[in-house]
């Protein structure tokens, strides 16, 4: 059902009216009524009813939304008061390349909610930034420079809340395009295959999933446990970190989504801590598992302090551990190498998972599943003698058989040669270097 804009709209272009006519002296007191209900069942209308945002908090997400609805909104009521159409410096606001009309700023949203009262602005700034509009990323100030009033950056909706506004369609992320990937499998566990003590140790953290919550609960178990659960999963590529993270969240119904911290991290201190805020508020409202892939990019081995750019990754890291530390879901770091990792994190870890290059027994293992069961294996070719010969990954094997299949499939055979599969190898392991 389309959501009636119009109504929302006018309620805010009388707010701020009223504002602009008590600057100007056209009135003495600030006079606005309460936000309108809509009870058009649109999907707007609904999440206003299910949040029940405060009026202050309304106004902002509807002047964040409405550089999406009318462009010259703004630029119209003004028009009003400043016939000449010059700035008008008090109500913020800022014009970039893609859209000519004036867009938002915290500032804006300051001087429609307080005027030129300074301590009414302070005031409201806190509330609205501690509420949990902002908290959650729905609402949010873009950061801004160094040194750059904090306030003048865009007000901006979060494009999962814009998209189900107008659309009534829900993303499944909420956030920034290139920030987190969501990572899923089709697979089941009797898929991944791994040495018994890694495999106990991934049960022991389904465990905890299912019954940690509940189990703290029912038997009041004291606060002095962490918050949360954080492992580390290290060891080559391809030995199945990423699939046993993705078997987690299948199998314990939780959105899994892989954190690049390269896109997290900004030139912008501030900028990097509204990120990594942004990013935790949003996962311990859904209950995420976050899977930070090459984590020790950012979390590895510290070396002295030499220059400002040091200083500066010793704060985005010491930030970054903090909110680890008091996320209460789960935390999965992913590295090749443990000696990459920081020994102070390695102490602050509930488990570390070693996912080393498969055993021969477990590559046979592999070997026997790589296959579609239409395809025969010549009878010259050994599965046992290649498990024992070829020091293989999983992702390796699997590259391997879907080389396989493209050449009998592109030949119309079913049956694999012996030279067939021993090229396969040859080319993955030029591919991976090993030759």
């Amino acid at each position: 059902m389309m959501t009636s804009f119009h109504i929302p709209l006018h309620y805010l272009r009388a707010f701020i009216n009223a504002r602009l006519s008590v600057h100007f002296g056209h009135a003495s007191n600030l006079i606005t009524g309460d936000a309108p209900v809509l009870q058009d069942g649109s999907p707007f209308a609904t999440w206003i009813d299910e949040v029940q945002p405060g009026k202050e908090e309304q106004i902002g997400l509807l002047l964040a939304l409405v550089p999406h609805l009318q462009p010259g909104f703004l630029e119209d009521i003004l028009g009003e008061y400043i016939p000449e159409g010059s700035d008008f410096i008090p109500i913020g606001g800022v014009k970039n390349l893609y859209h000519r009309g004036l867009v938002p700023t915290g500032e804006t949203l300051l001087f429609i909610l307080a005027g030129n009262d300074t301590d009414a602005r302070i005031a409201i700034q806190n509330k609205l930034l501690q509420g949990s509009i902002f908290r959650q990323g729905i609402l949010r100030i873009e950061a801004v420079p160094p040194g750059a009033p904090a306030m003048s950056g865009r007000l901006l909706l979060s494009e999962e809340t814009i998209i189900h506004w107008l659309t009534g369609n829900k993303q499944r992320s909420g956030l920034p395009t290139g920030m987190a990937e969501r990572i899923s499998t089709g697979q089941e566990w009797n898929d991944l295959v791994l040495n018994n003590n890694t495999m106990q140790q991934v049960r022991e953290i389904t465990q905890w999933l299912k019954y940690a919550s509940t189990m703290q609960s029912e038997w009041q178990l004291k606060s002095g446990n962490r918050a949360g659960y954080r492992a580390l999963f290290h060891g080559p590529a391809g030995t199945g970190k990423t699939m046993a993270a993705a078997l987690l969240g299948r199998n314990t119904e939780r959105e899994v989504f892989r954190i690049d911290l390269s896109r997290v991290v900004s030139r912008y201190i501030d900028e990097t801590e509204k990120n990594l805020n942004y990013l935790f508020d949003k996962a311990e409202q859904k209950d995420w598992v976050l899977f930070f892939d090459e984590a020790d990019t950012l979390l590895g081995k510290k070396t002295a302090i030499k220059d400002a750019h040091d200083r500066y990754a010793t704060v985005e890291t010491s930030y970054l551990l903090q909110r680890m530390e008091a996320y209460k879901g789960l935390i999965i770091l992913s590295s090749r190498y443990k000696e990459n990792i920081d020994e102070t994190l390695l102490h602050r870890l509930q488990n570390i998972l070693h996912f080393p290059v498969p055993a021969p027994s477990e590559r046979y293992l592999l070997w026997s599943r790589a296959f579609p069961d239409k395809i025969k294996l010549a009878e010259s070719i050994s599965l046992e003698h290649i498990s024992r010969h070829h020091e293989l990954t999983g992702a390796n094997i699997n590259s391997i058989a879907f080389r396989c299949c493209l050449k009998l499939f592109g030949d119309q055979r079913l049956e694999l040669s012996e030279d067939d599969l021993q090229e396969a190898i040859h080319l993955e392991l030029v591919k991976a270097g090993k030759v």
